[in-house]
């Protein structure tokens, strides 16, 4: 019974830890009041696979892992929009993706564009992007061979994903969730989106419950 308790306890800990990895402006609210579309940008990506790749190579398999996330994003908000659980609309990543080309922005290019000039070509209110290192090609899957007492750790560590979200007229950001990724995070990018999304739905200020709540 002991042992139970304080298994109950470490997770209870677990979860509150994982909340301090989330962050929402004092001006959400504000900001925010008028939002309707938000653009979901391709994720920047390193990658650090420990073998040598030609730069071009590299580069490939960065922009692969990218627009994997973007669409693992796309897939879930899609779903919440259907059940009518968000308060805005997510536009299409194929969308995103053409205006984005027909501007001259590519995958490598996009990070010397400021968030309200994206904003502006793409026409939403805000955009999410982020962040993502790895050491693993997350789209293809994770290896699945692992112990118990890995699984309980949550081992091996293959990396860190943080997404963000920011207000397109100000480019100021608005909401910001961090994640390790390791075995537990899921089998690929759209379980891994999946799951962490999730955790932090509670938390997460476009959720029409969570509006309804703060209100």
């Amino acid at each position: 019974m002991k042992k139970l308790l304080l298994f109950c306890c470490l997770l209870s800990l677990l979860g509150a830890y994982g909340q301090k990895n989330i962050y929402q402006s004092p001006q959400f609210e504000t900001l925010s009041q008028d939002h309707r579309v938000l653009a979901i940008l391709p994720f920047l990506t390193r990658l650090d696979l420990g073998e040598k790749l030609t730069p071009p190579e590299k580069d490939r398999l960065e922009q692969k892992e990218g627009y994997a996330v973007q669409d693992a994003l796309q897939s879930y908000f899609g779903r919440g929009t259907k059940s009518r659980k968000f308060t805005v609309e997510f536009q299409d990543s194929g969308k995103t993706n053409a205006l984005l080309a027909q501007n001259g922005i590519s995958y490598g290019n996009i990070d010397r564009h400021t968030v309200a000039e994206l904003a502006r070509l793409l026409e939403v209110d805000g955009v999410v992007s982020g962040n993502m290192d790895v050491n693993i090609l997350l789209s293809n899957g994770v290896p699945q061979e692992m112990s118990l007492l890995d699984y309980f750790l949550g081992e091996a560590d293959y990396g860190r994903i943080g997404i963000k979200i920011s207000d397109g007229d100000t480019g100021k950001l608005l909401w910001k969730y961090e994640h390790e990724i390791n075995r537990k995070s899921g089998k690929n990018t759209e379980d891994l989106i999946d799951k962490m999304m999730k955790k932090a739905a509670r938390k997460f200020p476009y959720d029409k419950e969570n509006r309804k709540r703060a209100q």
